[in-house]
Order: C-alpha cells, then sequence, then structure tokens
C-alpha cells in the first residue's frame, strides 16, 4: 500500500474540487484519497502520455520522500494551472511509473484542460487495477460527465458510493445525476446522505455565527466574499437567502434559494426554506408541492407536517388542517408551537374556546414566548386575567428575551392594559412594540408616494380608453381593498353570507402579478412594474386575467359563482385590475382615518404591513391611499364603490341592499344575518364578525389622542375631509 505520507499529496489533490453541481470543501474527500490505491505498474498510461504530451527522459528512481514533495506541489497548482500540474504529473509517473496518486492527478487535470479522453484512459487503466477504489470511480464519472456520457457517469457513481458508502462527494453528485435523470426521490435520498457525511466548510462557520446571531450585514458580506471564488457552494448560497429572508426582502431570498436548487436539486434544508418563504408570500399553491416532496423522503418530520398544515388551511382546506394538527399533538404533545398552529385553526374554525385552550397549552410549554399571548389578545374579545399581565410583565424584564417574542409581548399587555383602561400606559407598550418591529423591517414612504403620482400619471381617461375592450369579461372575483383595520372583513363577512358568494381570504395573486410585471425587481411597488403596463397588449391583458382565475381556483370550494379577494393593499393596483376584469366589482372598505390608523398601531402584522409601525409613517400612507382613491373617481367615475364603516355600522340594511345592489347581486335576509355564518375566517377580525354589529369600535382613538398628535399632523386635511357619520 501507500505509504502514509502520500495522505499529504491526497489533500492538496483533491481539495477544492469543482464537480458541476456546486464547490464543496469536504473532509471525506481528503479521507477517501488513501483509500483502495496501491502503486502497480501502469507502463501503458506511462507510455501514452509519453507519446502525446512530451518526452520524459530517462526514468529515474527516487525516493518515496521527493514522490511526495512534488506530488504536493502539482496538486497544489491543479485549480490554478491544470495544464502545469498534468505536467508535473507526468514527470512524476516518468520517474516513479505506476504511481497511483500522480496518475489521478494527471486524469484530474487533463480533465480540467479539457482533455476528456486522456483523463478517460488514464482512469480506464487505473480503474482495472484498482477496482476496490471508490475515488477512481468518483473521477471516472467526472471525466464521463466531461465527455457528454451520462450512462457511464451514473454508473460510475452508482460504484463509486457502493465502494465507498462515506464518500460524501459521491453522493452529492450522484444526487445530481439522479435528478437529470428525473428520479426526484433517489436525488433526495443521495443528497440527504450527502448532507449526513459533509461538514460544513471552514469558510462558512463564520457567516453561520453572524446569522445565529442576527448579524445580518456582517454575515451577508462574508458569504459575498467567499461565492466570489466559489460561486456555486450551495450552502453559502442557502444561507445567504436566509439573511435575505430575515430582512423580509423575500423576492431575492427566493430567487436564490431557486438558484440553490439548481445546482443542488435534493437539498432538502434549501427546498424547505423556499417552502417557507413562498407560505409567507401566500403563495400557498406552490408550497404544498414541495412539502409532499419533502414528506417523501422523511415522512415523520414533525416541521415538514407542521407547514402542510397550515398551507392546506391557507387554500380552505380547514378539515383536514385540524385532523392534521390534532394527529401530530397527539404523537408530541409538548410541542408548544403545534399547540398554538392549532389554536390559530380552531380559532379560523369559531371554536373559540378550545382555541383559548390550545393558545394556554403553548404557554405552559413555552411561558417565554411572545406568540401565544398575542394569539390571545388578538382574539379581540379574550380578557386577560391578572396574573397573565404579571407574567408578561415578568417576561418583558428578561435581558434574554429575544427580539420577536419582546414585541409579542408589548403589543400583548398593551392589549390588555386597555382592556383595563389604563391607556397612557397600554400606549407605551404598543409603541413600544412598534418601535421594537420597525426597526427591523425595510420600508420607504417615499417610494409608495412616488407609486402614486406614477400611478395618476399613467391611468388617464384615455389610458382606459384606448384599452375599453380588453381583458376578461368575468365578473367572478369581488375585490376589497382599503387599509387593514377598515372593516373589510366585516363587508366580507356579509357578502360571503350571500349563496352566490364564495369568502376566501387576502389573496396574493393581484401582487404576484404586479411583481412579475416590476421584472427583476420583483417588487409590486417598484416603478418598472407601473412602466410596463404600458407596454401590455391586449392578448397579454387576457392572459394575466385568466391567469389570475387559474391561480385562484385552488380556494374556490364551494361552487359558488363569485368570489371575494379581500387583500386591502390591491388598492395600490386598481388600475391593473379594472384592466384586467373591467366588469369585476371593487369595493372600498374605509374607516375615519384616525380610527383606522390607530387600529392598525396597535395591532401587531408579523409581515405584509410595514408601514404601520410608525404613526407620522401610517399617516402618510393614508393620505396616499386616499389621493389614489380620489384620482380613480375621476378617470373611472362609479367604478369604485366607496362603503364607509360608521354607515354600516348606523345604518346596516341600507348599506348591504346598496352594497349588494353594486356588486350585480339580489339582496338575501342571510347577508344581515352575517354573524351565523359558520365559514372559517382568518384575519384578526374573526371573532368580532362572530357577533351582530356593534359600535364600540366607533371613536376608540379618542381614549388615545393625548399621544397621537403625529398621526394627526401626518394626515393633514384627510379627517376634515372625512364624510360624517
Amino acid at each position: 500500500m501507500i505509504d502514509s505520507s502520500f495522505g499529504i499529496a491526497g489533500s492538496g489533490l483533491f481539495s477544492g474540487y469543482s464537480s458541476g453541481y456546486g464547490r464543496h470543501h469536504d473532509a471525506n474527500s481528503t479521507a477517501a484519497v488513501c483509500a483502495g490505491l496501491t502503486n502497480a505498474p501502469m507502463p501503458s498510461i506511462v507510455n501514452e502520455y509519453t507519446r502525446r504530451r512530451r518526452p520524459l527522459g530517462n526514468t529515474l528512481t527516487i525516493s518515496s520522500a521527493e514522490v511526495d514533495l512534488k506530488l504536493l506541489r502539482a496538486s497544489a497548482q491543479l485549480d490554478a494551472d491544470p495544464a502545469a500540474a498534468a505536467r508535473a504529473a507526468g514527470e512524476i509517473l516518468a520517474s516513479s511509473p505506476g504511481h497511483a496518486a500522480a496518475s489521478l492527478l494527471l486524469a484530474t487535470a487533463s480533465r480540467s484542460i479539457g482533455d476528456a479522453t486522456m483523463a478517460l484512459d488514464v482512469l480506464a487503466e487505473l480503474a482495472h487495477q484498482q477496482p476496490a477504489s471508490g475515488v477512481i470511480q468518483l473521477e471516472l464519472a467526472r471525466a464521463s460527465r466531461a465527455a457528454g456520457r451520462r450512462a457511464a457517469t451514473l454508473a460510475a457513481l452508482r460504484r463509486a458510493v457502493e465502494l465507498a458508502p462515506d464518500l460524501a462527494d459521491g453522493w452529492r453528485e450522484l444526487s445530481g445525476e439522479l435528478a437529470l435523470a428525473g428520479d426526484e426521490r433517489g436525488s433526495d435520498l443521495a443528497y440527504a446522505r450527502y448532507s449526513a457525511l459533509a461538514r460544513e466548510a471552514w469558510q462558512l462557520v463564520e457567516p453561520a455565527a453572524a446569522l445565529a446571531e442576527n448579524r445580518l450585514a456582517a454575515a451577508e458580506e462574508l458569504l459575498q466574499r467567499h461565492l466570489e471564488h466559489s460561486p456555486k457552494d450551495p450552502a453559502a448560497i442557502r444561507m445567504l437567502a436566509q439573511a435575505a429572508l430575515r430582512r423580509e426582502d423575500y423576492a431575492r431570498g427566493e430567487r436564490l434559494l431557486g438558484e440553490c436548487l439548481q445546482l443542488a436539486p435534493g437539498y432538502a434544508a434549501a427546498r424547505f426554506d423556499l417552502a417557507n418563504a413562498l407560505y409567507t408570500q401566500q403563495k400557498t399553491a406552490l408550497v404544498l408541492p414541495l412539502i409532499e416532496r419533502l414528506l417523501a423522503l422523511d415522512p415523520q418530520n414533525l416541521a415538514y407536517r407542521n407547514l402542510q398544515a397550515s398551507a392546506l388551511s391557507f387554500t380552505g382546506q380547514h378539515d383536514r388542517s385540524l385532523h392534521m394538527l390534532a394527529e401530530l399533538l397527539a404523537e408530541r404533545p409538548d410541542q408548544a408551537q403545534g399547540w398554538m398552529n392549532y389554536g390559530h385553526e380552531l380559532k379560523a374554525a369559531g371554536r373559540l374556546q378550545e382555541g383559548i385552550a390550545a393558545y394556554r397549552k403553548s404557554i405552559a410549554l413555552d411561558p417565554g414566548g411572545g406568540a401565544a399571548y398575542w394569539s390571545l389578545a388578538n382574539l379581540k374579545t379574550f380578557r386577560f386575567e391578572t396574573v397573565d399581565i404579571e407574567a408578561m410583565r415578568a417576561a418583558l424584564a428578561r435581558e434574554d428575551l429575544r427580539a420577536e417574542d419582546r414585541v409579542e409581548f408589548e403589543f400583548a399587555l398593551g392589549k390588555a392594559l386597555e382592556d383595563e383602561r389604563r391607556f397612557a400606559e397600554s400606549f407605551e407598550h404598543y409603541a413600544s412594540g412598534n418601535s421594537l418591529r420597525r426597526s427591523a423591517v425595510i420600508y420607504d414612504a417615499d417610494k409608495t408616494t412616488a407609486h402614486v403620482v406614477h400611478s395618476k400619471e399613467l391611468y388617464t381617461q384615455q389610458f382606459f380608453a384606448q384599452r375599453s375592450g380588453w381583458g376578461s369579461e368575468a365578473v367572478d372575483p369581488i375585490f376589497i381593498v382599503g387599509l387593514p383595520r377598515a372593516g373589510s372583513t366585516l363587508l366580507e363577512q356579509i357578502l360571503a353570507s350571500h349563496s352566490r358568494v364564495e369568502g376566501t381570504r387576502e389573496l396574493p395573486d393581484i401582487a404576484a402579478i404586479a411583481r412579475g410585471l416590476g421584472g427583476a425587481a420583483g417588487e409590486a411597488d417598484n416603478l418598472s412594474y407601473l412602466d410596463s403596463i404600458s407596454s401590455l397588449r391586449a392578448d397579454d391583458v387576457r392572459a394575466l386575467a385568466g391567469r389570475y382565475l387559474e391561480h385562484t381556483r385552488v380556494y374556490r370550494l364551494s361552487g359558488a359563482p363569485r368570489f371575494i379577494d379581500k387583500m386591502p393593499n390591491n388598492f395600490l393596483h386598481i388600475g391593473l385590475i379594472h384592466l384586467l376584469f373591467p366588469r369585476a366589482a371593487i369595493v372600498d372598505a374605509r374607516r375615519h382615518p384616525m380610527g383606522c390608523c390607530f387600529s392598525c398601531f396597535k395591532q401587531y402584522f408579523p409581515k405584509g404591513q410595514p408601514f404601520t409601525y410608525d404613526l407620522g409613517e401610517l399617516g402618510r400612507y393614508y393620505r396616499d391611499y386616499v389621493e389614489l382613491m380620489e384620482h380613480f373617481d375621476t378617470v373611472l367615475p362609479g367604478r369604485v364603490r366607496h362603503v364607509f364603516y360608521e354607515q354600516v355600522v348606523g345604518a346596516v340594511e341600507r348599506e348591504t341592499r346598496a352594497l349588494l345592489g353594486y356588486c350585480g347581486l339580489p339582496f338575501e335576509e342571510a347577508c344581515l344575518r352575517f354573524y351565523e355564518n359558520p365559514r372559517v375566517v382568518q384575519t384578526a377580525s374573526s371573532e368580532q364578525v362572530r357577533r351582530p354589529i356593534f359600535a364600540e369600535g366607533v371613536g376608540q382613538w379618542r381614549h388615545y389622542e393625548p399621544w397621537l398628535g403625529t398621526l394627526q399632523e401626518a394626515l393633514g386635511d384627510s379627517v376634515a375631509r372625512y364624510p360624517a357619520h
């Protein structure tokens, strides 16, 4: 066998292999170099190299130490100058015929300079001499791939991992080849084996620590530096995506994870990250296939099953979701997150007391978690006990409390103190929670204002006149737009109580179309999205409308001819909605500026509403919203039906009849008894709309008026111009 010094040269030879499926640095490869190689003579290979490359001169016998030193130097040249490495390997073989490591270096270097035929010649002889070497089979697979021999590549990779089951790179490359062959399950299994064997590259230890400590800028800088040298490292790309997602840059995170899975199709951790990112963006139809593939690999994985249950709930499959969550908790009743997810689903289904019990169970298992406390507060009708308030104060006094938990405790305690009419102290906690949350999100109020200005410039009467007759004739969707906490859930519940209308949820599809039109930036409020609308043709518009109807079909389970899309932020896209569906109803749910904005301020939005965490930005956003709505009232008179919350509260039958008439629906008594509708409601107002109309929500902001000067100033004349009740 080769003496122990061979391992020194072998380490240089196999460090930094670039396989075509991503660059990895794996200690297993270094150890595997020594496995199964002997110094059996290979005169035919040496002679062929002599004939084709250069005269080697007289063959001399040199010491083992000299050979090892030359091999070390030659292998160090492999990445930077493979041609020089090939020449050096030839010189070693001239003096030490049949040296296995030198032959392997010659083959690897030949492949690197594009001479796959030479590499295959050397490796065929080497594999014949050492048939039990997994390393030789791995390099034979790489040379076969370079020569375009797919079947031979796959066969050699299978043989490599059969001979050397701990050869991590072999499993990784086998995963890639199986993916190309269409064997998803085989690819995933092979990559799972690779993940179990591989060690984290030393270059990723520091950025991983920075991510763990939430030092995102430092992590991103380190990862970018690493990717300059190893641009196809899936692990580094995944970590960079995680940093982007923590910044709530979902478009970039999703793009990076897609790139990661192109490089490593079997990378389960990246696929799960992508599923979570898509779920966060409410792209649920894309989540379920990813989770199904993950579960095929690991059917008992709790995280996968939890996400699947949540995704099923989002698509309206609530009974199945509840059943799955109950099964999970029967298996693992010690999971605080599982009990909280179960509580969310019970709440949405109207099983309030069971939901409260589930939240209480989550708190018992994880007293330091803020999410379950906020979930109780978010029921709106729930009242905390003194012991709960004391527990929340104690949690906030802890220095080791996670930032997200602190935000949730602040909002929950603010609600508890509001219910006790301790408004000054309540406001302090609301303000603290918002301040913490604002520091963690990216929001630029100037971009929203620029979007409104650009929309007004684009969407003129002439613009729509020139496109008359475009879009879909479908009247299926009823769009409810506005600001959050403006009464949109109440309007949805009234309409969804009609026999011809199905209530769904806040659908992401219009914003997704806008992001797609925005190009590489991937943002629905990017001005390039508005610019691209001008260039759309009639066929493009009809295709987009068809895509919307197709993608929203997953949420339509009742067979009703009409359905509700209640995404408040779609007011930014009314021009696009009218272009796609000129006959569809568009309802603007509006509430008093002070009442609406303060209700947003005291509502914890984990995602999607970054303008709500600052009173000044809230007021400016409301003002921009009103300005845009007034513009569409001018260029499309009567197109949007404005429904004012206070008027609905004061005259529910009158406003209901008017709303149904605008939507082209006959009046039905059930719409007045909306609170009897058993449908699942998944917004913050779920419990409120299960009761008859109540007026206590009107004017609640006045309890906090002494602290709302910034909001009043930002709103400008919006308050004075708001219609009287």
